[in-house]
């Protein structure tokens, strides 16, 4: 029986980064969700604008991830993580490990992007301490950077609203200058031209604090939540040369950006720029279970696989990692995605969805358009009340007129599900303009 929420019986949910007040005063509620939509509890649909949260790539409710969590859950529903294994693990291992470059080949399960972040930078550091080098425990993020809201991650991000509040956070941890604000790259079109000079901002943190207690710089290829910030051309390139001059690992968080967000597999393949460990999440289930993994060079890996072969590697893992059920929904969303070309079908539509979001160059208050791949951001000018006030009255109107986006301070973002047609792109754009339009 569909029942509506009474409004007293909303309290005892606190929910993650919304403002609870306002969104309890006037509920937004999904009941349902299929393809490219999701229904509301009074029945509206509301396209999906942003694959949910970054993640149902294959759009709602596919029949065959839908059966293989059916019959896993009937067959057997956990088994245990340390010592034991299942053969759903190990396939899936086996098919992530295809679908990467060169030597990432070994693969370590998670049950997040924030725990994937996590177990990627402890294999760093320990992996530098396994080869003699344990003076290399200094990690470097980026300003503006999402790595998950765990302490390591949160320390190597760059988002002040998700810092502040958490105290000193880990020790020994450094930042890159972000890549957006060059007003020569305002609406560009795919990479920016400015900027790839900023990965130079790598050589003064060794000049700061010396190569040899560097262990790792983590980035987002194209940084998702900071509000869709595109690398300027080059970028990437560079800072992999100045981590291989310095023995610094290179860690690229794609949890936004794999399985086919920008055309390719994984955005390492579409910049043509091979990390030293790769993390994923969000979109390896379609956003159905929660799981995560990392995927690590086979030079690292096998530095761990030392010493008695009956002795534990790698003091680390989660009760969860390789759980059945969700090994089973991910295995059924890589057939999803082989079988329907949605690893790389984004390469040809990117043009007609480039051209649709720079159509609102000079909507109102638009003051910068970005895109790459399936993703997208239109920025606002902050309005009368200080940042974010447009960005989230934005939201709302989009909401209200049946499209569902993301907004990071004044930037609206999208990256709809890669099943998404010129038609949907349509709507998306004819909105955002109509709603921006009539934003004081």
């Amino acid at each position: 029986m569909d029942r509506e929420p009474q409004r007293n019986s909303l309290d005892a949910y606190w929910m993650p980064f919304t403002a609870n007040r306002q969104f309890k005063g006037n509920p937004r509620l999904f009941a349902s969700a299929e393809g490219m939509y999701f229904r509301t509890t009074d029945g509206r649909a509301v396209m999906d604008g942003v694959s949910a949260m970054w993640c149902s790539n294959a759009g709602h409710c596919r029949p065959r991830i839908t059966e293989a969590i059916r019959t896993q859950a009937g067959e057997m529903d956990y088994s245990p993580a340390f010592q034991i294994g299942h053969a759903k693990a190990f396939e899936l291992a086996n098919r992530l490990a295809a679908m990467m470059p060169g030597g990432l080949k070994h693969v370590f399960f998670t049950n997040s992007g924030s725990e994937s972040v996590e177990t990627a930078l402890k294999m760093a550091i320990a992996y530098h301490r396994l080869r003699g080098e344990g003076s290399r425990v200094r990690l470097i993020g980026r300003e503006k950077g999402y790595h998950g809201v765990n302490f390591g991650g949160m320390s190597v991000g760059g988002m002040v609203a998700n810092r502040k509040m958490f105290g000193t956070l880990v020790a020994g941890v450094d930042h890159l200058r972000h890549t957006h604000g060059d007003p020569r790259n305002f609406f560009s079109k795919g990479e920016p031209e400015y900027g790839a000079e900023l990965a130079d901002d790598l050589e003064r943190l060794v000049q700061l604090h010396d190569a040899s207690t560097i262990a790792a710089v983590i980035v987002e290829p194209v940084q998702g939540s900071g509000g869709v910030i595109v690398p300027p051309k080059g970028y990437l390139k560079r800072l992999r040369e100045i981590c291989d001059r310095n023995g610094i690992l290179l860690i690229f968080d794609e949890v936004i950006t794999g399985f086919g967000r920008l055309g390719t597999p994984f955005a390492s393949q579409y910049f043509g720029v091979e990390p030293d460990l790769v993390t994923c999440a969000k979109g390896l289930t379609n956003g159905v279970i929660p799981m995560g993994a990392v995927v690590a060079q086979t030079k690292i890996h096998d530095a761990f696989m030392q010493g008695p072969p009956n002795a534990i590697e790698f003091f680390h893992g989660y009760t969860y990692s390789g759980n059945p059920i969700a090994c089973a929904a991910a295995l059924a969303t890589l057939d999803t995605y082989e079988e329907e070309g949605l690893l790389t079908c984004v390469a040809s539509l990117a043009p007609y969805w480039e051209a649709a979001l720079h159509s609102l160059k000079g909507a109102r208050n638009v003051v910068d358009i970005r895109n790459i791949g399936f993703m997208g951001a239109v920025e606002l000018a902050a309005g009368p009340g200080g940042p974010a006030q447009r960005g989230f009255a934005a939201f709302l109107k989009l909401y209200e007129a049946g499209l569902l986006c993301r907004t990071t301070g004044d930037s609206i973002a999208f990256a709809p599900p890669l099943i998404a047609e010129k038609s949907h792109i349509d709507f998306l754009a004819d909105t955002v303009g109509k709603v921006v339009n009539n934003i004081d």
